[in-house]
């Protein structure tokens, strides 16, 4: 017997949820002037430095934050995954005329300077935990 996704036994008592886990991975941008769009990896794609320039700089994240930053000064700062210290992601920038602060100047693990890390990530697992518990309601 299944209801709203609940499954049970009735003659037992027993009642249980099938919860299937499966990741995403996106890549977004936060400053004061605002978020850029979610841009979504494709499942299965290998985070290198050729995927993270040409799809989430190249064709998501850049264009929208230089749509929203318009003449205003602005800079990127990413955080120290190899896709985003590569030579050539770095390369990539400095063609492109991109203003960033370079891996070395970041300071580990700072909430100040990683507000998606440790705030957006935080909250988005809450709604998704929320969602989750409301599916086991029984109604």
């Amino acid at each position: 017997m299944e209801k709203n996704g609940i499954s049970g036994n009735p003659e037992i008592g027993i009642s249980g949820i099938a919860i299937t886990s499966r990741s995403i991975m996106v890549s977004v941008g936060v400053s004061r002037m605002g978020k850029t769009s979610i841009i979504f990896v494709e499942p299965g794609a290998k985070i290198n430095s050729q995927y993270y320039c040409d799809k989430l700089l190249g064709q998501g994240l850049l264009p929208d934050i230089r749509a929203r930053c318009g003449r205003y000064k602005w800079a990127l700062q990413q955080d120290g995954a190899p896709s985003h210290t590569a030579r050539d992601t770095v390369r990539y920038l400095q063609h492109n005329n991109v203003a960033f602060i370079e891996p070395d100047m970041w300071p580990p693990n700072s909430p100040d300077l990683n507000p998606v890390d440790y705030t957006v990530w935080g909250e988005l697992q809450q709604l998704v935990t929320n969602i989750e518990a409301s599916r086991l309601s029984p109604n």
